[in-house]
């Protein structure tokens, strides 16, 4: 109900005013902010600051929107349609200005122009558009994504398109689940890339775009990772800091183990069996890092944080909601995705699964969990997501619900926690595949890979025998 809102006072969407400013850019800048973002309402006749419903004179209320909806029309471009009604609260008549998210994007003050009266909603307020962000909307506005457009600095590379086209055949082969399945994965070609508007083919020339170069190697200086484990809950202590790029999937599993790396690896143990599980799930990890990645503005040249406190982990993503679409609305599985290519060729890895699950995934495994559902936030124009780590919640706030797998388990200094199990479940086993391993954990098999291959390099394991034939040692 309008008077429940008016009651909790101004948000996001919704803007009182005692009455209709004389001047009258004091409210079409919220007009127009509301049409570049989530849409959102103008009430006139309400206090802005004591939230008291004064109404308006119910005599010239027809004459007022009447001053409204041509204000409107003579100043925004393009035209902007709001549908404007009169309510009544306890007796008085209050004015009610509603702006829907807008499809012709940006939408500026005319005397203005389109870099100075182009305005977007943040936290409760109409601020002026950056540079980004403008590029960003006029990105929607015409339909485009910035990652299918060609980079002009850049010529197309037969040899990285054919390591690009093996790189994703292998994780689909990866991501089948059966033998037959991984023999039915065909070879990725270029015009697939084409196909997925990877590569671009004008007259028989080909042309990378911007997904090709985030794919490949990666030439943009703030498209990467930054990953951070701080002391306490507040970003001040620096205990490990690593910057990860490269193609964006390789991005994304490197910062995924960091993660792991640096949270604890729980026992809970069953008659005789020892089960063992990160104290947060791995799933709702990887998601909220694939999502930061998959959907980030790469007009803003800000990098994808992910930061492990001793209370939570929190992933940042440069860039608001796209297209007018709000948390709510990502809680029950909208989605509209910014960067097209890129999410294509994610889904044909199985990085993502349909579009717009990964948000309910992580709260649903979360919820099974038995630990407190993500948190989501849009702050400016970033949006975070905030996993809570129950080990935190257990010794400093005496909770007394608990995460079954939350138990935290020591392991060698020298070793982070996939490494550890790895070792543990190659003593247990010394002839299990690194795909058994894969499973296992929960991980993909390239990051089996790269721990096998970091322990070797250590000393720690060793090879007999042929990798069919043979089998794993540990030496330490």
């Amino acid at each position: 109900m309008l008077a429940d809102e008016i009651k909790t006072g101004e948000s996001v969407n919704i803007e009182f005013k005692r009455e209709l400013p004389q001047k009258r850019e004091k409210y079409i800048k919220s007009v127009i902010a509301f049409a570049n973002t989530a849409g959102g309402r103008i009430v006139i006749g309400v206090d802005d600051k004591t939230h008291e419903i004064v109404g308006v004179d119910k005599d010239g209320v027809f004459k007022i929107i009447d001053n409204i909806t041509n204000t409107i029309s003579d100043m925004c471009h393009p035209q902007i349609f709001p549908n404007i009604g009169v309510n009544t609260i306890d007796g008085k008549s209050i004015i009610v200005i509603e702006i829907y998210p807008g499809a012709n994007r940006p939408y500026y003050i005319k005397s203005l122009g389109k870099e100075a009266g182009t305005y977007i909603r943040v936290s409760g307020t109409s601020r002026p558009a950056d540079e980004a962000i403008l590029k960003d909307l006029e990105l929607q506005g015409t339909h485009q994504s910035f990652d299918e457009m060609v980079c002009l600095d850049y010529k197309y590379d037969a040899d990285k398109a054919e390591l690009l086209c093996a790189a994703v055949k292998k994780y689909m082969v990866e991501a089948a689940r059966t033998k037959s399945e991984k023999e039915k994965v065909k070879d990725v070609t270029v015009q697939n890339l084409i196909n997925w508007g990877v590569v671009k083919n004008v007259d028989g020339t080909l042309f990378p775009t911007n997904a090709f170069v985030l794919l490949t190697d990666n030439a943009f200086p703030f498209a990467k990772i930054q990953c951070a484990l701080f002391k306490g809950t507040e970003r001040v202590v620096f205990i490990d800091k690593r910057d990860f790029e490269g193609p964006l999937y390789e991005q994304i599993e490197e910062a995924y183990e960091f993660v792991l790396k640096h949270i604890n690896l729980g026992a809970e143990i069953k008659g005789l069996v020892r089960n063992e599980a990160y104290e947060l799930p791995t799933e709702a990890i990887r998601e909220a890092i694939v999502n930061a990645t998959t959907h980030r503005n790469f007009l803003d040249r800000a990098c994808v944080q992910v930061a492990v406190y001793d209370d939570r982990v929190e992933v940042t993503s440069p860039g608001m909601l796209y297209g007018g679409l709000t948390i709510e609305q990502i809680k029950e599985g909208g989605s509209k995705i910014r960067n097209r290519c890129i999410a294509e060729v994610f889904s044909r890895m199985k990085i993502i699964e349909s579009w717009g699950t990964g948000i309910k995934r992580m709260f649903s495994s979360c919820k099974e969990y038995g630990i407190r559902e993500p948190e989501l936030l849009e702050i400016g124009d970033i949006f975070r997501v905030n996993l809570y780590r129950p080990s935190y919640s257990e010794v400093h706030q005496s909770s007394p619900k608990s995460s079954p797998k939350s138990s935290p388990k020591s392991s060698p200094k020298n070793l982070n926690c996939t490494q550890r199990k790895i070792v543990e479940m190659i003593m247990d086993n010394s002839k299990i595949t690194q795909t058994a391993l894969a499973e296992t954990l929960g991980i993909t098999t390239r990051a089996v890979k790269k721990s096998i291959k970091e322990l070797s390099e250590e000393g720690i394991l060793e090879r007999v025998g042929s990798a069919r034939g043979g089998y794993w040692q540990v030496k330490n």
